[in-house]
């Protein structure tokens, strides 16, 4: 069974929602977030990015920056810019990009849930972001960010939010900078309450779709408040972490491409020729950007020139799920027997470029800081399910989401009960 649980969320007043919301702390650098957060005192970026606050000189794992984010989160609650309703509720978050929409159940899951494996990850983590997310919950004393999960779908789930949004005024409605329009509503009602609790008890297993992170860091908090409490039981409010529960069918998965900064030594011509051993290549005539139409197709721009490229069938193994992902078909013949790039976690020659950001971002790239660039056709959900129920991880960077979930909507008190 699968936990779902309700919360008494810490959220913006209805006025200052869009204010608040910003983008996931994961996807700016300190710069960026600086830029986006100078003019809006609101912005979440001042909790979820607190070194924009402090001097540029302080490391980003300083101390004084958690302690930051937890004395802005302290302040914004104080001047009541964030609120907390006074009874445990579920509530739907709802995004529509482009005319598609993504409607999802937010409340908290359970850590246990998460080590038993019905909570299923498909990426590794890297130590240092993760220490970095437990130390902002430790000092926030809360979780900030939602993690993005999905499950398989199932009407009954659907037809519940359906009917609950038919009825109900949303609690936020506003379009943020990217175009995306963000609507949210609060269920108070212990009935409805009670059969999501129910329903989702009844799936298998729920898959973190972007999150890994703060996954993670929830359990090594769980780790470091077990110890700081003598009377622990099992059943605090640490022993659960925010999250947001989408249909699988209602995803959207792009493309999440690569860059590297330079050609290992090689000529054009060399890289053309050893690729025509495991690939078939057509020069693209007009030198329009190449979007991969298929699985095992790529796209190459090298020298102002872009190409499709196709995978043949003797470049991955077929039946090995993981290896014939195209991120991977990529790693083990371009990536690293030709270009040196052996582990792309650690490398500081590669770069990775969400599809969101189209595909002239590569050509750009490589016209200022890379030599080549390679678009990818997405990875699929039914992959992403597959293999972490086989327990297996998927490479880095094998999936981009969108719309990406705002921070700041919803926070998850860890002392509250």
């Amino acid at each position: 069974m699968t936990i779902l649980k309700p919360f008494r969320s810490i959220r913006p007043t209805k006025e200052l929602a869009s204010k608040v919301a910003a983008p996931p702390y994961d996807v700016m650098n300190s710069l960026e977030a600086k830029e986006i957060a100078k003019d809006n005192p609101y912005s979440f970026l001042h909790i979820d990015r607190a070194e924009i606050d402090l001097d540029s000189d302080i490391e980003l794992d300083d101390k004084r920056v958690y302690e930051k984010a937890g004395e802005n989160l302290r302040y914004m609650i104080e001047k009541e810019i964030l609120i907390q309703d006074k009874r445990k509720k579920l509530y739907i978050y709802q995004q529509t990009m482009n005319d598609k929409s993504q409607t999802g159940i937010v409340g908290c899951l359970s850590v246990d849930d998460y080590m038993d494996n019905k909570i299923k990850k498909h990426e590794n983590t890297i130590e240092d972001k993760e220490k970095d997310r437990t130390n902002h919950v430790y000092y926030c004393n809360a979780h900030t960010g939602p993690i993005f999960l999905t499950y398989r779908s199932k009407d009954n789930i659907k037809n519940i939010m359906n009917e609950w949004i038919s009825k109900n005024s949303p609690i936020y409605d506003f379009t943020s900078e990217d175009g995306v329009n963000h609507r949210a509503w609060t269920i108070d009602d212990d009935e409805v309450i009670n059969s999501l609790i129910g329903l989702v008890g009844e799936i298998d297993s729920l898959y973190i779709a972007d999150g890994h992170h703060r996954a993670a860091s929830a359990v090594a908090v769980v780790k470091m408040k077990g110890k700081d409490n003598p009377n622990y039981t099992g059943e605090e409010e640490f022993n659960y972490f925010l999250g947001v529960l989408f249909s699988d069918e209602e995803l959207n998965i792009m493309d999440y491409n690569r860059a590297v900064k330079d050609l290992n030594g090689y000529r054009e011509t060399q890289i053309i020729e050893k690729l025509k051993d495991k690939f078939q290549i057509e020069k693209i005539k007009d030198n329009q950007p190449y979007k991969p139409e298929n699985k095992h197709q790529f796209g190459m721009y090298l020298e102002n020139q872009w190409y499709k490229l196709k995978a043949k069938e003797d470049s991955f193994d077929g039946k090995d799920r993981i290896e014939s992902l195209d991120v991977s078909i990529l790693q083990n013949n371009i990536l690293e027997p030709i270009l040196g790039i052996e582990d792309p976690r650690t490398s500081s020659r590669i770069d990775f470029i969400g599809g969101i950001r189209g595909l002239e971002e590569l050509e750009k790239r490589v016209a200022n800081d890379m030599a080549i660039a390679f678009s990818l056709y997405p990875t699929s959900i039914e992959d992403l399910m597959a293999i972490a129920d086989e327990g297996k991880t998927m490479p880095p960077k094998s999936t981009w989401f969108e719309p990406k979930l705002r921070s700041g909507l919803f926070v998850h008190d860890l002392k509250s009960f």
